[in-house]
């Protein structure tokens, strides 16, 4: 199904919305490609009878909505007060660097994106990262360049070490 049909699906499921309708629909949206597009921002502000600038003003505000693919990998780095205290903020900078993109983007190559999350829920594992809903404890500036080639491996297809 292409992205467009799946758009027009959620929508369908939203006939008669109205503007209170606005978030969920933005996250079924994202729930169904990973962000929302350009396209998808059109399309619910003319389902819903509203500008397109409207739908962005409310879908900025959240942090929850993303505007760019994810990558293969998403990487959130918490940044909640245990891992802070504990460093969160070298890894982060350590992930900027090693990837090249600023939290809230993708690799050009698709493989990696960042973002940044207020907390993760496992302050006991401080500082950590989560890819794809897998967690790395104790995460350090060094570690993570191993992390990643890990990731990298697997994206080539390479078997790894775990």
């Amino acid at each position: 199904m292409t992205a467009i049909a799946d758009i027009q699906t959620v929508l369908h499921k939203h006939t008669n919305a109205g503007r209170d309708a606005l978030i969920p629909i933005l996250q079924e949206v994202q729930e169904v490609h990973g962000y929302l597009s350009k396209e998808a921002v059109v399309q619910i502000g003319r389902h819903l009878k509203l500008p397109a600038s409207k739908i962005y003003g409310v879908a900025t505000f959240y942090n929850q909505f993303r505007f760019n693919a994810p990558g293969k990998y998403h990487i959130q780095v918490c940044r909640g007060t245990a891992c802070h205290v504990k460093g969160s903020a070298n890894v982060l900078d350590a992930l900027t660097r090693e990837l090249g993109v600023a939290p809230g983007e993708t690799t050009r190559d698709g493989v990696f994106s960042l973002e940044i999350v207020a907390c993760i829920g496992a302050c006991g594992l401080a500082p950590v990262i989560s890819v794809n809903g897998e967690f790395h404890a104790g995460m350090t500036p060094e570690k993570i360049k191993t992390v990643l080639d890990a990731y990298r491996k697997e994206a080539e297809g390479e078997p790894t070490d775990d």
